[in-house]
Formats: structure tokens, sequence, C-alpha cells
């Protein structure tokens, strides 16, 4: 889009009882000292006001469009209202502003899918609140594919990428009980992850030639099919697909070896079997400024690499350094040509 004016980023509110309000006040509270990006919070600014108040924060919050936040952004807070069904205390969710929640999120992304903002970002949610209002969705991922096939094209695979500075890991499969990872560990299922993330690396990370390491399921990778079958009958075919595609691929690796220093070297994602498999490596080297972005989408979407924390929220503790990272990956992602929205 060269030559267009900017847009600013679309920033959903997530729940509001959370840390999202606190961390989104905090980025801009400090933005010319940290180069915060532009964003247009979608939540209701009641929320942000009683939170910047609890915070002793002092600036203004004003009410606007997805055309006028940039604009507005040096002067004040510009928030796209979505007014919540309850009132909100800080650290106690509440399941009757769940419609509030998911309205913000269907919005960033229309919005963003309309051009109108550049890329959408996602304050955390509480599943088990919005389960209660009937979300049926196991996670935030889940439901933005969802949201993306309203289009009539999809349906689209989302990819979890947590992106830090020294680690790049995705899970294959995501929010399912351990006990089932196996069974929903498919030829089909590895394949198309790793297509996803070997092209989104190449066109929206602007990474050349991404190299794949796929780590085992099981622990030495299988060790021959004597700690398990998977490895050299799911994984390992896969892997020899991909190299004769010419992606850059090897494993299965033994996950206990793959994630130290001179390992992460060699390669510029794990592919790994399950969420922890991907998550504790990746919180582990880079708690406060990792970042969820999702790959397979027709759009950008990132997050902070955390969730709610309502016992902190509202109490000016909570550190803002995943969400600036969330924010400063998808401004990035949103300015390089190969980066618009698919």
């Amino acid at each position: 889009m060269a030559g267009a004016a900017k847009r600013a980023l679309a920033l959903s509110m997530g729940d509001p009882a959370g840390i999202g309000p606190d961390v989104a006040l905090a980025c801009y509270a400090a933005r010319k000292d940290w180069g915060t990006p532009p964003f247009l919070f979608i939540g209701d600014p009641d929320v942000l006001l009683s939170r910047a108040a609890a915070l002793h924060l002092s600036f203004p919050i004003r009410a606007a469009d997805a055309e006028s936040a940039c604009d507005l952004f040096d002067e004040a807070l510009p928030v796209l209202p979505v007014a919540c069904a309850a009132p909100v205390v800080a650290g106690a969710p509440d399941s009757a502003n769940a419609g509030a929640v998911i309205e913000a999120i269907e919005t960033a992304v229309a919005l963003t899918r309309a051009g109108r903002t550049s890329a959408v970002v996602t304050c955390p949610i509480a599943k088990s609140v919005l389960y209660d209002a009937g979300f049926a969705f196991p996670g935030h991922t889940e439901f933005l594919a969802d949201i993306a096939a309203r289009d009539g094209k999809g349906p689209y695979l989302p990819v979890m990428l947590l992106s830090g500075p020294k680690l790049n890991a995705v899970p294959v499969t995501i929010h399912i009980p351990l006990k089932d990872v196996p069974a929903a560990l498919t030829e089909a299922l590895v394949y198309d992850t790793a297509v996803i993330t070997a092209r989104d690396l190449r066109d929206r990370f602007a990474i050349p030639s991404p190299r794949l390491a796929l780590a085992g399921l099981n622990p030495h990778a299988g060790e021959g099919g004597a700690l398990g079958l998977e490895d050299d009958a799911i994984i390992r075919p896969v892997v020899e697909r991909l190299v004769a595609e010419g992606i850059r691929a090897v494993g299965p690796l033994p996950a206990d070896t793959l994630f130290h220093d001179r390992a992460r070297e060699t390669y510029d994602v794990a592919i790994c079997m399950y969420h922890d498999q991907a998550l504790i490596p990746a919180k582990a080297l880079g708690f406060d400024d990792s970042v969820n972005a999702t790959l397979g989408l027709p759009f950008i979407r990132t997050s902070p690499d955390h969730g709610t924390a309502f016992p902190i929220a509202g109490k000016g503790i909570a550190r803002a350094d995943s969400l600036l990272a969330a924010l400063k990956l998808a401004d990035r992602l949103a300015a390089s040509s190969s980066g618009a929205a698919r």
C-alpha cells in the first residue's frame, strides 16, 4: 500500500476484568519512550477511565473510529466504544460481559479485513468466562479461524506461532488434552502446519528460506520405535515430503536437545507436536517479550504471550512488555508489502 495513509492497529480489549486494560494503558502512557505504534482500542471507554484512575495515569481518552485513530494518537488514546453489559471490577470476571469481549474481537477483525486498520492485536481473554456464556471454541486462535471462514473462502487452518527474541515455536496440536495428542497427530496436520509456517515466515516475516526443525513426539524421537511409533510413522515421512518440495526441514528431533543455545542456531522455527512442548521453552526463554502470532489467516494477528492475570489486575504491577512486543510485531508485519492481508 505504497503512498497510503498509515492505519492504526486494532486492539481488542480482551477480558475487561483482566490486565488487558492495564497493559494497553501502559503502552499508551509510554508511547513516546517505547515507540508504541498507533492503535485503536476496541472496548469499553469507562473501563479504561476507571482503570487509569486506579493506576494513577492521567491522559485524555477519546472516542474515535479507524480513520481518526492515527491522527488522534499523539494527544489522546483513541477508543472505539464497545460497552460492557455489567459493571467491571478489576480481578473479578463476569460472564455477563462475554458479549462485549466477543464483539470487540469481531470488530477488530472486520476493520482489518476491510482495510481500515492494519492488523489485529488481541488482549487476553478468559475462556472459562466465555464458556459460561456459550462460547464454543477451545481458544482465541480457533475463534479467529471461524471468523475468518465467514468470508466463504475457508476453512483456514490457524497456526499458533510463539515468537520471541530467542525462539520461534509452533505447536501442531493446541488446546486438546495430552492423552488425545497421538490420535490427533496425522501426516496431513503436521504437513499443513509446516507448510503454512514456512509460507508465512517467508511472506510475512521476510525469512527467504525458513529452516524448520520438527520435534519428535516421544522421548528420544521414538528411539527407532522402542519408545513409540509415531515419530517414524508420521513425522519422518512429512519431513521427507517437505524436503522433496524444497522446504528446508529436519526431524524428527529429540525435544530434550532441541532448545539449547547451539541447537537454536540451526533453525528458524521449531515445529512441536503439542501445546506444552512448544510453550514451555518459548515462555522459559522469553516470558515477558514473546508474542503469540496466528499464521494461516487472511489477516495479521498478534497477542501478548500471557493470560488475563486477574489477581494483579488494577494493581499497577502488570508488565506491558509482551503487549508492546505484540503491537510492534503486528506493525512491522503490516508495514511490509508481503505482510498485507491476502
